[in-house]
């Protein structure tokens, strides 16, 4: 069976852009990939208040298109040295999406970080491997960081996809 493998970006930019480039290089591995763009998600701020008028539909959906995946590409831009909102809002609510099991979403499944970044990148790189590796992810030590002045070297993402559908099929 095909692994799947979400492509997760938290913005409508240059990393919207970087997902769907990593798409069409996806089409020569031996896996199930989708694009799914945080954005698109209505999630309100996550917050005691928000959560006591019930679970949004999206978190739910977000949560079960988690649960089923095998394998994730989280790319985001660096927001003032860290992750953007939109990741960390979207990660509170599978968190508190009412699934009991709500760890088994990220828990153990291989993740691949990268980022297109006007400022470097490298400290939304940092931000997200802690952040992953704490909920219980395996980070794939090779990330994928392209600026504006540097572009995404198609060989070595492939090399990275390819690494990332192997131990996703193990899953």
């Amino acid at each position: 069976m095909k692994p799947s493998i979400l492509i997760v970006t938290a913005s409508d930019g240059n990393n919207l852009k970087l997902a769907n480039t990593l798409l069409e290089i996806s089409k020569e591995h031996e896996a199930s990939f989708e694009v799914v763009n945080l954005l698109d998600l209505d999630l309100p701020l996550y917050s005691s208040k928000a959560e006591a008028d019930g679970t949004p539909k999206d978190a739910t959906f977000i949560t079960t298109k988690f649960m089923n995946a095998q394998g994730f590409i989280f790319l985001a831009p660096e927001y003032n040295g860290s992750v953007p909102p939109a990741l960390n809002n979207t990660i509170a609510w599978i968190s508190r999406s009412g699934n009991d099991n709500w760890r088994d979403a990220l828990n153990t499944k291989p993740v691949v970080l990268g980022t297109h970044s006007g400022g470097g990148g490298n400290h939304v790189l940092m931000a997200m491997q802690e952040q992953f590796a704490f909920i219980g992810c395996n980070i794939i030590g090779r990330k994928l960081l392209t600026s504006y002045a540097k572009e995404l070297n198609v060989d070595s993402a492939k090399d990275v996809l390819a690494q990332l559908v192997r131990i996703s099929s193990l899953k």
